[in-house]
This record gives C-alpha cells, sequence and structure tokens, in this order.
C-alpha cells in the first residue's frame, strides 16, 4: 500500500504521523504546542541545506558542493564551456567517468578521443578519472565519494546518494561550471515531502518494485516534483543499504530535487567496508519535524512490479497484468499509436507476444546504477542456479555496476551460475539505459532493471521505421522471468530462503587504474583535443525586442529529454555542437533542425549588419505587421530566433545538450504550459534562452512569427504578464509569463549564455 497524505504532517520521535490539521495531537505526544516553522528546520534536509548554503537566507539558497561528478556525455562540454569563462583548476573533488560511450561504435575514434581529453582535463586542473569500464558513475560515487551530511553535484539526472547520508542533484553543465569557477547552485528553498517507510519487504521483492510503487503513485499528480524526498519510518532498518541504494536512485523518476534518508549502523558499516567509516554520521530528523507531504509505503504490501512502455509511472503488478494481458497492451498499444503519429512504416504491437495466455518477451537485461548492484546480481544469480534462459529468441545481459562487483560476483561463483544459465556478462557500463547498447529487435519487448524506459531510449529508430520498447522490472523478477524461458514471471513464484552472503569489497582495480588527481593539477600540462571536439559558436546577447518562428509544436502531455535530444549513438557526437545538434528532435519532429537553421541564418545576418529580409523575403510584411503594434521598432535591434512549443518539456536527463542544441541552432525561447524539471528549465536559461510559460492554449502554429517587446524591461518586473504578438492575416495578442529567476539568471539569459555572462564578468 502506498498512500498520499493530503497536506502538511509532522512526524514526531521518528514515528508518529500526525496531519496538519491534527497539530494538536503533537502537544499531546510532546508536551508542547505544534511550531509549523521551528519544525520545518527538523528534516534532514533542511539540516544539510543550512550547512552548505553561503546566502544566508534559507529561502534563498546558494549552496556550495562537496564534490562533482561527471561522465563521457557531459564533461567535454563542462570543461570546454569553463575553460573559456576562465577556470584555472578544479576547486573540489570532481570525478569523470567513462560509462556512457565506452561501448559505442560510432564514428571511429570520437569516443576514445573524449577519453583522452577527460584524462587530460583531470591532469591540467586536478581532477579524478575512472577509465571505461571500471564503474558506472554512481557506483563509483557511491563507493568512494558520498558520507553522511554531504551534498554532491553530478552532470547526470540520477544523482543520488540519499541511502548513504548525501544530498546529491542531478543538473546540466552550467550548473557544474558555476561550481568549477567558485560560484553557488541558486534554488529557492525546496519543498520536503517525507517518504515513511514500514514493514519488510516480502521475499522476491526487490528495491525497483519498491521504487516503482513509490512513482506510480506519485508521478502523474507532481507529488514530490521540485521537492526533497526524506526517507524516514522502521522500514528503512529492513534493507540493507544495498539494497536501500537501488530505490533512492530511481527517485529521480518521480521528477523530485533530491533525496536523504536517515542513517544507521547499516550506514556506516557499508561505509567502513568501503574504507571511510569517518564519513558516518547519524542523521534523523529531530524529535518534531515538519513535511510538506508525506508518502506512507507498507513494504510488505508491495509485489513485484513492471513498468510498462513508455514511462517508469505506468505501473502494474505484474500479477495484474498477467490477469488483464489482453486489456492492459492494448492500452499501451494505443500510447504506441499517438507517438508513431500516422507513420505506416512502423509497425509496433505488444499483443503479439501473448502465447498461450502468457507474455513473451524477448530480451532481459540487469544493469547499470540501479540493476548492476551486488545484491540484485547475487539474487538473480540464485534464481538462475540450475535453470536455462533457453535457446530461442529470449536473452538476458548482466552488467555489474562496478569492478569491485564484478571481482566479488566471481569470488562468490555468481557469474559463473550466470553464465551457466545462459547469461552473458559484460562490464559496467550505462549504454542500455540510453540506447547505447543491446538495442532490442524491432518491435521486441525487453524487459529491464535499468532507469528508464522513454520512447525510443532503447534505441530504436522512427525514423527508419524501428519501434521497439522496454518494461522496467526488478532483477529478480527478470532472472525469475528468464528461468522460464522469457515467460512474464514474478519472483514471488519461485523465491526460497536464500539469504546474500555479505559482500567484501575489493578496491584493487581503481588502485591500479583511476588517476588520482585532485588538489595536484600536473604544470604545464595541456588539454588533448581529438578531430570531433570542437568549441561552443557564438550566441547573440538578447536585444530589448525579440522576434521568435515557431518551429516546432508538440501537443504530447509530457515531452521527454529523450525527444529534445535522443541519447544512444547520437550521443557518440556529443563534443561537437553544431555536428550533436543536427539530431535535435530528430525521433520527434525530423524537420525541426532544417527550420531552426534557416532561422539562424536571419539572426547571423543581423547581427553582421545585413538586411535579413535579403536572406527572407517575408520578413518585410513581418516587419511592417509590428510597426502597427510598436513603430519604434528598428529591425536592425531586434533578435530573431526560433522558438519550441511544448505542453511540459524537459522529463528525463540532466544532459543540457536538450538546450544547447536548440540554442546553437538559433533557439532564443521555449513556451510551455509547465516544465516538468528544475534541471531542464535551468538548462534553457544558462544557454540564453527564455523560459516562457503560458496558462492559455496557444493560438499559433509551425511558421507563425510571434514579436516580443520590450523583453529586457520584463526581466527586470515581476514577469507575470508579458505581452507577445502572434504575427499573421491577423495580429493575435497573447499573455506570457516566466516563473521566478535569480538575479544570476536573468544576467545570463541578457548576455545570450553562461559563457557569455562569465566573459563579460572576466573583462
Amino acid at each position: 500500500m502506498v498512500k498520499l497524505y493530503d497536506g502538511g504532517v509532522y512526524l514526531v520521535g521518528g514515528k508518529e504521523i500526525v496531519a496538519e490539521q491534527d497539530a494538536a495531537k503533537v502537544q499531546a505526544l510532546t508536551g508542547q504546542a505544534a511550531n509549523k516553522e521551528e519544525a520545518k528546520k527538523g528534516t534532514i534536509a533542511y539540516s544539510i541545506l543550512s550547512a552548505h548554503n553561503t546566502s544566508g537566507d534559507m529561502d534563498k539558497l546558494k549552496i556550495k558542493f562537496d564534490a562533482m561528478t561527471s561522465h563521457d556525455i557531459t564533461f567535454v562540454g563542462i570543461v570546454q564551456t569553463a575553460k573559456a569563462s576562465g577556470m584555472e583548476k578544479f576547486p573540489i573533488p570532481y570525478v569523470l567517468t567513462n560509462c556512457h560511450n565506452s561501448l559505442c561504435a560510432v564514428g571511429g575514434t570520437i569516443n576514445e578521443d573524449d577519453h583522452v581529453f577527460g584524462l587530460s582535463a583531470a591532469k591540467k586542473y586536478g581532477g579524478i578519472y575512472v577509465p571505461p569500464h571500471l564503474a558506472v558513475i554512481h557506483q563509483y560515487m557511491r563507493e568512494k565519494m558520498a558520507g553522511c551530511g554531504k551534498m554532491i553535484l553530478g552532470s547526470d539526472s540520477h544523482t543520488r546518494y540519499g541511502a548513504l547520508g548525501t544530498m546529491a542533484i542531478g543538473e546540466g553543465g552550467g550548473e557544474l561550471v558555476k561550481q568549477l569557477l567558485c560560484d553557488t547552485y541558486d534554488v529557492g528553498y525546496p519543498g520536503v515531502v517525507g517518504i515513511y517507510l514500514d514493514g519488510k519487504p516480502q521475499p522476491g521483492v526487490g528495491p525497483q518494485d519498491i521504487a516503482l510503487a513509490i512513482i506510480g503513485a506519485v508521478f502523474k499528480c507532481g507529488y514530490v516534483k521540485n521537492k526533497v524526498m526524506e526517507f524516514v519510518g522502521p522500514g528503512i532498518a529492513s534493507m540493507t543499504t544495498d539494497f536501500r541504494n537501488g530505490v533512492d536512485v530511481m527517485t529521480t523518476e518521480t521528477t523530485c530535487l533530491s533525496s536523504i534518508w536517515c542513517t544507521d549502523d547499516d550506514t556506516k558499516a557499508y561505509l567502513t567496508m568501503h574504507g571511510r567509516g569517518d564519513d558516518y554520521k547519524k542523521l534523523d530528523p529531530a524529535d518534531v519535524a515538519y513535511y510538506d507531504g508525506m508518502v506512507y509505503v507498507d513494504l510488505s504490501t508491495v509485489k513485484p512490479m513492471i513498468a510498462l512502455p513508455f514511462h517508469p509511472s505506468n505501473t502494474y503488478e505484474i500479477d495484474e497484468l498477467n490477469a488483464n494481458l489482453g486489456d492492459i497492451l492494448r492500452a499501451v498499444e494505443k500510447d504506441a499509436e499517438r507517438l508513431i503519429g500516422g507513420n505506416s512504416d512502423i509497425k509496433f504491437t505488444l499483443t503479439d507476444k501473448i502465447v498461450n495466455g502468457k507474455l513473451q518477451v524477448q530480451q532481459g537485461i540487469i544493469a547499470g546504477c540501479a540493476g548492476g548492484g551486488y545484491t540484485n546480481v547475487m539474487e538473480a544469480a540464485h534464481i538462475l542456479r540450475g535453470a536455462q534462459c533457453g535457446a530461442d529468441e529470449f536473452a538476458l545481459s548482466v552488467y555489474p555496476s562496478s569492478m569491485p562487483v564484478y571481482m566479488d560476483l566471481v569470488k562468490k561463483g555468481a557469474v559463473s551460475d550466470l553464465m551457466a544459465a545462459g547469461a552473458v556478462l559484460k562490464t559496467a557500463f550505462c549504454g542500455p539505459c540510453f540506447g547505447a547498447g543491446d538495442t532490442p529487435a524491432n518491435n521486441g519487448l525487453s524487459i529491464r532493471h535499468t532507469t528508464r524506459n522513454f520512447p525510443n531510449r532503447e534505441g530504436s529508430k522512427p525514423g527508419s521505421g524501428q519501434m521497439s520498447s522496454v518494461a522496467l522490472m526488478d532483477a529478480r523478477s527478470i532472472a525469475a522471468t528468464a528461468a522460464n524461458g522469457g515467460i512474464l514471471t514474478p519472483a514471488t513464484a519461485v523465491v526460497d530462503d536464500y539469504v546474500v552472503p555479505e559482500y567484501e569489497y575489493d578496491d584493487s582495480a581503481y588502485r591500479s587504474r583511476v588517476y588520482q588527481g585532485y588538489n595536484a593539477p600536473v604544470e604545464g600540462a595541456e588539454l588533448v583535443y581529438g578531430p570531433n571536439i570542437k568549441d561552443w559558436p557564438q550566441m547573440s546577447a538578447l536585444t530589448d525586442n525579440i522576434l521568435l518562428k515557431v518551429c516546432t509544436k508538440i501537443m504530447d502531455d509530457v515531452t521527454t529529454t529523450d525527444e529534445l535530444i535522443p541519447s544512444g549513438e547520437t550521443s557518440s557526437y556529443r563534443s561537437n555542437p553544431l555536428g550533436l545538434a543536427e539530431f535535435t528532435l530528430s525521433r520527434r519532429d525530423p524537420q525541426y533542425v532544417g527550420r531552426s537553421k534557416e532561422v539562424d541564418k536571419l539572426e547571423k545576418a543581423r547581427a553582421a549588419g545585413k538586411n535579413p529580409v535579403d536572406l527572407e523575403p517575408e520578413l518585410e510584411k513581418v516587419y511592417a505587421q509590428i510597426k502597427t503594434i510598436d513603430p519604434d521598432m528598428v529591425p536592425a535591434d531586434t533578435e530573431i530566433g526560433s522558438m519550441i512549443y511544448c505542453v511540459k518539456p524537459g522529463d528525463g536527463s540532466a544532459r543540457e545538450q536538450a538546450a544547447s542544441c536548440q540554442r546553437v541552432i538559433g533557439g532564443l525561447a521555449n513556451i510551455c504550459r509547465e516544465y516538468a524539471t528544475k534541471r531542464y528549465r535551468s538548462n534553457v536559461m544558462n544557454w540564453g534562452m527564455l523560459p516562457f510559460q503560458m496558462k492559455d492554449e496557444p493560438e499559433f502554429e509551425i511558421g507563425d512569427y510571434i514579436y516580443i517587446p520590450n523583453v529586457k524591461v520584463a526581466l527586470d518586473g515581476d514577469m507575470q504578464d508579458i505581452k507577445a504578438y502572434v504575427l499573421g492575416e491577423q495580429v493575435k495578442e497573447i499573455s506570457l509569463y516566466i516563473a521566478d529567476m535569480t538575479p544570476d539568471e536573468k544576467k545570463i539569459v541578457k548576455a545570450g549564455c553562461l559563457i557569455n555572462y562569465n566573459r563579460n564578468r572576466n573583462r
């Protein structure tokens, strides 16, 4: 059972939940009347945020982090941006891992060139470099960096180490650049929602099952959006820290800002085993703590779960799905029809996989920061011991999350058990999570203990007539399904009294290969550039008035970052801003790039002192219409940019490329009803685009122009009613608004991007 409380609650003594409307009960329990403002300071989150806040104002935080981490999709762009902004060294520990494109054979040398660049950056600026195949980013950070009371910033959305007492946040590269320049992470004090865990998971239920049950309950209603999830309650003690890590990493899929857990002796044992016992601190809420909401989870009632395509929140109990296969799968097929949008080249079905009343899947994957942990793989190996995956279409691949985990799995015999059953063991790699490895066959269904199952994130290319899909499950039920030849089976149907043996951590692989350069930059070291690594192009500063051209309009309920810029093999081009931008919205609106580049030509002509009308004669009529609204408008002083409209953009990855790829080919603004995540909106602003919102339905279409006068003046005002004009047969006035921006965010947008802003400061 997962229950959401309506409104705020007090937690008394770490165990007693008191709804805000029953606040008088707090006095009965403690002898003192409830004081909401003081009780807000009683959360673990408050204590950690206050210790890292430099502003002196807890309503407007300016956070300095203890450490940072990036992987090989993002670190080149971050280092390039920071270098262009005047960085001289890494001021805090910065871990560069190589787990995302390490097995993606695209573009010749470009992936390994980026790895070489990363090592050269660690040498030049004093960083920590983790070579390919040694660890996925978040497992390394759990093993070597996370600790109680710390804060860590990562350029990956699944930066979550709350079960180790660390408040970790995943953001776009611009926010990491700010830390590298000794600036701050600026954010309003977030709401804090308690996640009260009670009871104990039943045998066969794993961390992914717990996580999916929570995600299914909170995502659609936005219960924890941009808030901190604080895990409390007696149920925590029923799970090992390794198990807790598997729940914690999936909190990203709720759209929360961060997470934090109560810590205990098991946390201490985990840190001590990893050679960092001094990083342990007992973390508990105060005797009376106030939460902005509460999610009550009875762990004993959670059953094996499955998140069907095309989102981690599309959750069902496996038993429920098996009892209603036809109806539920037909509903998913209808979702697919909407995504396909009438593309007759794509043939996608799920009901064809119902064989003799049971669901036959084609592939299983256990991998990454969510699935590849020691406990998950050990339990999967136990279920498969003596079984066979079968000599048919179904195939199983297992990716241990780090070399130390892999080494102990070998010692414990789990690797040989898995191999004997027909599973393939691979190295630490995030590829299956984002489409850079193990892409299923066309129309195939893959069950995965990974983090996401967005449309085409598994690597299929709709532009080539391909569509496969992913359902998320726990490693235990994936193993049970594999033992049944690919017939969907919950782990509760096969479990026994197996107890996972204690993990034995051995970091000799790290001691042999990881470059430890923090606080020790190499004098005279230079960055090593491959031919694909390019500098960021120039971007215009914001003008007083702007002219936008609508270059795409997407009316889906949610637009993910994977739709804005595809992941997978596309990410191999990440270090070439203009090269990567060619793929912007390619799986959602293949004509967008061409439209935006035409607009960019107009702006480049204007910025060079030329008349854009010479390139686009229709602008003469557009300018004439604008003169009827704003007689003083000067075309030469009016920036021209492309704009995308989405209902709710930005769910998913923290990759800044979702915004930068728009910007470098002419993007100047987003307009939406709401932003799915803070991190995507931050990326939009850091790349110099205006984060507009509107309450009304969009009365404009692709190809329309929208004129917005006095936009810089609007940024200096309350930003709640910004007049804009849709130009066409008739001029239509619309109202836009912008949610709160910090003073620095306004300066960044006015400068044209974070790089411009920092260059201006350094002059």
